[in-house]
């Protein structure tokens, strides 16, 4: 484990902003998942809001 002083840490990806549109394409959500998400955030999330809220279902082969 590492310590980390917090005037040395660096949130510029905890805080990057996505367009909630381009994520589900980049991320290949579905339409009613990007309609759930545009409901929940609106236009606009941070990147973790949207990894932890999105939801994928399971591709079986």
């Amino acid at each position: 484990m590492e310590r980390v002083e917090p005037e040395n840490a660096d949130s510029n990806m905890a805080t990057k902003v996505w367009s909630v549109t381009e994520f589900c394409a980049r991320h290949r959500l579905d339409e009613e998942e990007e309609t759930r998400l545009l409901q929940l955030f609106g236009p606009f999330a941070t990147a973790f809001e949207l990894m932890h809220n999105a939801k994928r279902a399971p591709k079986w082969r």
